[in-house]
C-alpha cells in the first residue's frame, strides 16, 4: 500500500481529496487546493479487481497527473479506491482513442482494458457531435405519449404470450445484506444508492438499496410464486444506476421490463437461449408494427424499420473480424453490416486475453463451454440485444439477457473475479444448495425500445428523468424536446 501511495502522490495517511469545480473527474489534494496538480493517476476499476491477471506487457506511463503527453482530453470516467476512506470514487479520466498505457509497478493497463467499462459516451464535447443537427421529431410529446404506451400494451402482451409470462409486482428496495441487488459489473464501478431506515428508534433498523435491476429477485420470485418449467414471470421494473454517464441513451432513472423464465438443465444450452431471443424479437417487432398503424408518419425512409430477423454472432468472431479496434466500434461495425444483431458469450475472455464486456459473475452464465456451428469450443449462454440507430447513426442495445449461473458455473466466475466471497450470501447460498429454480431471463430496456420504436435522438424525449444544464442546453439547440 505504501508504494500504492507514493505512485498516487499521497502520504501514508492518504491526504483528503476533494473535487474539483474546475475540473469534472478530477481530483486534488486538499492541501494543494483546486488550482493544484492532480492527486493520482488514472486507474480503470477493472484494475481493482483483477490486478493479479493483468500482469505485463508494454507500453509507455502516464504521469503522475494522470495524463501522458498525447491525452489532453478526458473521454471514459475511471475510478480508483481511495486511500483515505477506500471507497471507489471518481478520478481523471482519459480519452479511450488514445493509445496510452497505465503503469503501476509491474502492471500495464492498455486502451483495449479502459474499453471494458460500458457503453457510455463519457464527455459532452462528444455527445454534441453524435447528436444529430438536422432532427425533427417524427411525433409532437403528446402523440408520443400515445404511441410508447400503446408500444409498452403490445410489448408485454406479446412477452407473456410468446414466453408464457404472467405479470407480477416487483421491488424498487430491498435489504442490503440480502445479497439481492445488482452490481451490473464485475469491477465495482456501479454501486447502488443506499439509505439506513431507523425504525423503531433503531431498535429495529435496516439498511437498504435502491435496486439497480431485479435479475436476482426474480430467480426467487420464480419459487416465491412458485412456477412450473415453463413458466415465468414478467415485472415493470424501476431503478436507479446513479453511476452512470448521462448522455442520449443513459439515464440514472432505469425502466425496464425484467422477466424470469424456469427451465430444465436440459435447456440450458445454446440452441435453447436463441429460440427465446427470436421470440422477444417478434414481440419487439410486431410492437413497431402497431405503433405505425396507430401513427404512419413512423414509417419513413430515412428510418428504416427493424429487419425481420436478428444476426446470431459470438464475441470471439466479432472480434477475428475486427481485431484492431475497441469493444463499441466492434459492435458499431458488425451493425452497419447487419441492422440488428444478438452478440453472445460476453464476459468470458477472448482470444486476445480480455472478455467483450465485463459482465458480473452471479447471474448470467458466461463461462459455459459451447460448440460453434462450425465445430469450434467457445463460451457463454448469454448476451445482448442491438440494433443500429438510424437516428443517432449509433450502436443502441435493447436488452442484456442469458441463461442463469447453475451452482458449478457460479462457483467458476466467482472464482475467477475473485469474489468467493460472495457465496455468504443467501442468494448465493440458494443457488449452490439447489434451493431456487434454474431459469433464464433478462432486461428490456423500456424507454431505450421506445426510442427505436418512435425514432427518437435521445432517451429523455421518452421518459422523465434528471438532466445536467449543460445537456439539456445541447438539447435545445439541436431541437430535441426534453420532458422535465
Amino acid at each position: 500500500m505504501r508504494r500504492f501511495l507514493g505512485l498516487l502522490g499521497l502520504d501514508e495517511q492518504g491526504h483528503r481529496v476533494v473535487r474539483s469545480n474546475r475540473a469534472p473527474y478530477a481530483f486534488f489534494k486538499r492541501s494543494e487546493g483546486v488550482a493544484g496538480s492532480r492527486a493520482a493517476c488514472v486507474i480503470p476499476a477493472q484494475l481493482l479487481s483483477s490486478i493479479e491477471r493483468l500482469r505485463g506487457g508494454n507500453g509507455r506511463r502516464l504521469c503522475r497527473h494522470g495524463v501522458c503527453d498525447k491525452s489532453t482530453r478526458c473521454g471514459v470516467a475511471r475510478r480508483l479506491i481511495c486511500p483515505n476512506d477506500f471507497q471507489a470514487m471518481p478520478i481523471a479520466r482519459i480519452d479511450s482513442h488514445t493509445a496510452a498505457y497505465l503503469a503501476i509497478g509491474e502492471i500495464v493497463m492498455t486502451d483495449k482494458t479502459l474499453d471494458l467499462a460500458g457503453p457510455g459516451i463519457g464527455n459532452y464535447d462528444a455527445l454534441e457531435t453524435i447528436l444529430p443537427d438536422d432532427y425533427c421529431s417524427l411525433l409532437n410529446p403528446k402523440e408520443t405519449q400515445k404511441a410508447l404506451f400503446a408500444a409498452k400494451n403490445c410489448i408485454e402482451e406479446n412477452l407473456c404470450t410468446q414466453l408464457n409470462l404472467m405479470p407480477v409486482t416487483v421491488p424498487l428496495i430491498v435489504d442490503a445484506e440480502s445479497g439481492v441487488n445488482d452490481y451490473l459489473d464485475r469491477d465495482g464501478s456501479r454501486s447502488p444508492v443506499q439509505f439506513h431506515i431507523s425504525n423503531d428508534h433503531e431498535q429495529h433498523p435496516i439498511d437498504a438499496q435502491v435496486v439497480q435491476a431485479a435479475t436476482k429477485w426474480k430467480r426467487m420470485a420464480l419459487a416465491q410464486f412458485d412456477m412450473n418449467v415453463g413458466e415465468g414471470l414478467l415485472t415493470d421494473m424501476r431503478a436507479v444506476r446513479k453511476d452512470y454517464f448521462l448522455d442520449h441513451d443513459h439515464s440514472a432513472y432505469v425502466d425496464q421490463w425484467d422477466w424470469e423464465l424456469r427451465i430444465t438443465d436440459e435447456q440450458r444450452n445454446l440452441q435453447f437461449l436463441k429460440t427465446v431471443v427470436e421470440k422477444i424479437w417478434v414481440a419487439l417487432r410486431h410492437a413497431e408494427s402497431q405503433v405505425q398503424k396507430l401513427f404512419p408518419q413512423l414509417k419513413t425512409d430515412r428510418y428504416p424499420n427493424l429487419p425481420e430477423r436478428l444476426r446470431f454472432i459470438h464475441a470471439e468472431d466479432i472480434l477475428e473480424k475486427y481485431p484492431e479496434i475497441p469493444r463499441k466500434e466492434r459492435e458499431t461495425a458488425i451493425l452497419q453490416e447487419h441492422s440488428a444483431v444478438f452478440i453472445y458469450g460476453i464476459g468470458a475472455t477472448l482470444k486476445d486475453g480480455y472478455p467483450h464486456e465485463l459482465r458480473a459473475a452471479d447471474y448470467d452464465d458466461w463461462i459455459t463451454e459451447t460448440t460453434s456451428e462450425d465445430g469450434r469450443s467457445m463460451h457463454g449462454l448469454n448476451g445482448d440485444i442491438l440494433v443500429w440507430n438510424p437516428v443517432t447513426k449509433r450502436r443502441h442495445e435493447l436488452s442484456s439477457m442469458g441463461i442463469r449461473v447453475n451452482a458449478e458455473s457460479l462457483k467458476r466466475q466467482l472464482e475467477i473475479t475473485k469474489q468467493l466471497d460472495f457465496l455468504g450470501f443467501p442468494y448465493h447460498q440458494a443457488i449452490i444448495n439447489n434451493e431456487i429454480p434454474l431459469s433464464i431471463g433478462g432486461g428490456i430496456g423500456q424507454s431505450r425500445v421506445y426510442m427505436s420504436l418512435l425514432k427518437k435522438a435521445h432517451l429523455g424525449e421518452v421518459s422523465v428523468s434528471v438532466w445536467p444544464e449543460v445537456l439539456k442546453d445541447m438539447c435545445r439547440s439541436k431541437n430535441i424536446q426534453i420532458l422535465e
